[in-house]
């Protein structure tokens, strides 16, 4: 059986207040995980939360709500130009 290549890690050297050094530590001590793994997985969690957070990406989900058109995908230009309703036909 052939071992899994290795992955190539970077140090990086992080400094913190001694409430949240004794949190990795209780952590590490109740998991079982090493203190790098927690600290991997804590950037990965914040990473998923500030994608969710992204004003873009809402809104591009909330268009998944929308119904459009029938014939959108293939006459979009059609479908915009017939939704389109310029400000100066409103004040008509």
């Amino acid at each position: 059986m052939s071992n899994p290549p290795r992955r190539v890690r970077e140090p990086v050297q992080v400094y913190l207040a001694a409430d949240d050094r004794d949190l990795l530590n209780r952590l590490t001590a109740e998991t079982g995980l090493s203190k790098a793994e927690i600290l991997r997985r804590g950037v990965r969690s914040f990473a998923k939360e500030q994608q969710s957070a992204s004003p873009m990406l809402q809104f591009l989900e909330s268009l998944g709500e929308l119904e459009a058109p029938k014939g959108t995908a293939v006459d979009h230009d059609a479908v915009l130009a017939e939704s389109y309703v310029s400000p100066r036909s409103r004040r008509r």
